[in-house]
């Protein structure tokens, strides 16, 4: 027998010691890569459904599952590469430099992370409230890790960095129990005040959802060149604010035409003197 039979004898039982121990650990990995991925999910819906039975509060149930969600999927890549024979001081090491150079890229997804949890301590707003933040406006439906959702009046889904809610400036509708409404109505000239105020009044008084207290107010807030402006402000329960914000527009118009109050339009009179048309017409 030749040296290069021996050779290549030696090369393939090498090789097939190495698929079988490599292959092996291929194998073991990938279907350990595949049911940890699958418990991963499975735990990380079971952790919400834990959190609705005991009621925690809404805004952590997203924040949290996806947390766990990830952790749980970090544990299994590791879990996989410890199989595959990686060697994990090597692993440890690259991981902290790819790490490094993830963070610098990824420096504006950190800080949506980092403004998640400011707003889950801080508690700015919460799932429910009605905000307005980033020139949107909406409920918020759920506070993620990265991102908070937003559903806005026409049923729009608004989806807002974290990192700038928690820098930026927000209007929250929906933390004090009651809300003041002001609107503005016109009148023409030559119309009484006092009896468009008595109108005004009659229509807050029978609309249940104004409050007494504290009490309304009207008031002339303006004299235009084609109307008298009466303004109007009334509180009212949150909940009904924005409902009772139209309707109360439609109920002055009415109450105002049954009242014979007029609501005047833009116009301009305007005076000739009769000399100058005089003057003006001799000329011509």
């Amino acid at each position: 027998m030749s040296k290069l039979q021996i050779n290549l004898e030696g090369i393939f039982e090498t090789a097939g010691q190495l698929m079988v121990t490599y292959g092996v650990r291929l194998l073991t990995a990938i279907v350990v890569l595949l049911i940890g991925l699958w418990l991963a999910g499975k735990l990380s819906r079971m952790f919400y459904s834990v959190m609705q039975k005991r009621e925690v509060d809404p805004s952590l149930r997203g924040f949290l599952r996806g947390l766990i969600s990830i952790l749980l999927k970090v544990l299994v890549f590791i879990s996989v590469l410890t199989l595959a024979g990686v060697p994990m001081t090597s692993f440890i090491a690259i991981l902290g430099a790819a790490g490094l150079a993830i963070g610098l890229a990824l420096s504006g997804t950190l800080q949506n992370f980092a403004g998640g949890v400011l707003i889950l301590i801080i508690k700015p707003f919460k799932v429910g409230d009605f905000i307005e933040a980033q020139n949107f406006m909406g409920t918020v439906t759920d506070i993620q890790i990265f991102n908070t959702i937003l559903q806005t009046i026409d049923n729009v889904v608004v989806i807002l960095p974290n990192g700038g809610l928690a820098t930026g400036a927000i209007t929250n509708y929906s933390v004090n129990e009651t809300r003041r409404g002001q609107w503005v109505f016109s009148m023409a000239y030559g119309e009484s005040f006092p009896k468009a105020k008595e109108v005004l009044k009659k229509v807050l008084e029978e609309d249940k959802r104004v409050l007494s207290e504290p009490e309304p107010m009207i008031f002339v807030s303006d004299l235009n060149d084609s109307s008298v402006d009466i303004t109007v402000r009334g509180w009212a329960n949150a909940a009904d604010f924005w409902p009772l914000n139209f309707d109360i527009r439609a109920q002055v118009y009415e109450a105002f035409a049954k009242e014979g109050i007029t609501i005047p339009f833009p116009q301009m009179d305007v005076h000739l003197q009769k000399e100058e048309v005089e003057q003006k017409a001799e000329s011509n």
